[in-house]
């Protein structure tokens, strides 16, 4: 890359990060102006305090790093760190850099933290991406410039966590964490952006007025993030702050997008005292090996938390009859730990095989609708809706089906029903979308639609 781009680059990031600033509001104060010191250092000893703190987050990634890597001191020099990263990409999939980011457009901050910004943007061609950098006016860097008054210091030591973050995102890719699209650094040990997939956050609420189909997909995609998390490159890896905002969906697919408090550590233990785990309204203590360490803490505790933010929420409301037996087995075996992330991911995908196949439905009678007309190639207009709920229309009723012997079965319950359209479109799951109505005025051709006219009332 020239001289010329990545000074533009930096520009660019030096531009975005003042305007972001300003952009961010009623951020909580840096805290008191007290010194921490009772005596205050000298400028000397700020320094050394400064160094052991780079240190100390040095040594925090090196372990994360794959084995070639780990012959590096802790107390690399700049240089030899530069290096490093640009290896470490070297290896990577992601393949943009500093130029990637001439010329981007910012659409919308998506959130901001102690330690870093989010930004939506749209790199050049119209490439939609998120951005992640230090936040300069987050409580992280208001501390360190309180305690240290050294700029360039305190933005590599901040730095540094957005750094152990891309290690994870390079170590730990799998199709439900957010994919990692590259980096920028600037000078030596100063700004650092990562560049990651785009997704659109969480929002729990409008999942909660989904269609099952939809919920039950977030649960699934979690069950085999926690399944490859159990046993990752980098071990059992535990997410400390398992919280919805840590999510976002991409294509309608759960992706975690938050790696900060990602650990891979493991509890030591002399007796199954130490192996507690400890939750707001629960605590469950697991067995102290004979290695002395915590058998599968660090997966019980995924799995806790999915059970005590997802599927709680998710999972039971509205599951078709024929899997709430297969539902609320998931419900007990998480809620109390009876079953390891291989018992749990293989009862979602139980369900999944029925859900897709039909088989649930083998109780509803086989002549179900007969008394249907059945109009091939046609649509309806002129209709009369109505609505149901969860529907995948706001203005009317649509739901999925596997067959017209499902859509007769919901049609015969509605007592507003009086026909159904099967078009071509299909859920994530292959199944079909119906559309139930009220009453229409006319038919139309439509090869790829079928009309279920309802003779009589059951």
């Amino acid at each position: 890359m020239g001289s010329s781009v990545r000074a533009a680059a930096l520009l660019a990031l030096l531009v975005l990060s003042i305007l972001l600033s300003l952009l961010i509001s009623s951020l909580q104060q840096f805290g008191s102006k007290t010194s921490r010191f009772s005596n205050a250092p000298s400028d000397e000893e700020k320094k050394s305090l400064l160094n052991q703190q780079l240190n100390a987050r040095r040594s925090e990634i090196l372990p994360l790093l794959p084995h070639d890597f780990q012959t590096f001191h802790p107390d690399l020099d700049p240089e030899v760190e530069a290096r490093l990263w640009t290896e470490l990409a070297r290896g990577s999939s992601a393949t943009l850099g500093c130029g990637s980011l001439v010329d981007m457009q910012a659409q919308e901050v998506l959130g901001s933290g102690y330690t870093k910004l989010v930004v939506k943007v749209s790199l050049a061609g119209g490439q939609p991406a998120a951005l992640k950098l230090v936040n300069e006016k987050g409580i992280d860097m208001g501390k360190c410039l309180e305690e240290f008054q050294d700029p360039h210091g305190c933005r590599e030591l901040v730095s540094y966590k957005l750094k152990k973050e891309m290690v994870l995102f390079q170590r730990l890719q799998h199709p439900n964490i957010i994919q990692l699209k590259g980096h920028c650094s600037g000078e030596a040990g100063g700004r650092v952006t990562v560049i990651l997939e785009q997704g659109n956050p969480l929002q729990m609420i409008q999942l909660l007025q989904s269609p099952w189909e939809d919920r039950f997909r977030v649960c699934l995609d979690l069950a085999r993030l926690l399944h490859f998390l159990s046993r990752s490159p980098l071990g059992s890896v535990a997410l400390l702050d398992f919280q919805p905002r840590q999510f976002v969906t991409v294509s309608g697919s759960l992706k975690l997008t938050d790696l900060d408090d990602a650990s891979a550590r493991e509890t030591t233990c002399r007796t199954d005292a130490d192996c507690l785990l400890q939750f707001p309204h629960r605590n469950f203590t697991l067995p102290c090996s004979a290695r002395g360490m915590c058998e599968g803490l660090n997966e019980k505790m995924n799995i806790y938390n999915a059970y005590r933010y997802f599927f709680t929420y998710l999972l039971p409301h509205q599951a078709p009859p024929g899997l709430t037996h297969l539902v609320d087995q998931i419900m007990n075996s998480t809620g109390e730990l009876k079953a390891d992330i291989n018992q749990t991911l293989e009862a979602f995908e139980r369900i999944l095989l029925l859900y897709q196949s039909g088989l649930h439905l083998d109780n509803l009678p086989p002549s179900i609708t007969k008394d249907y007309t059945v109009m091939r190639g046609m649509a309806t207009s002129g209709n009369v809706e109505y609505r149901c709920w969860p529907s995948y229309s706001q203005q009317g009723c649509v739901l999925s089906v596997h067959s017209a012997k499902e859509a007769a079965h919901i049609c015969n319950s509605h007592s507003q029903c009086t026909s159904f359209t099967l078009s071509g479109q299909k859920t994530w799951t292959g199944r079909l979308l119906a559309s139930f109505r009220s009453n229409f005025s006319q038919l139309v051709s439509d090869d790829s639609s079928d009309v279920y006219v309802r003779q009589r009332k059951l």
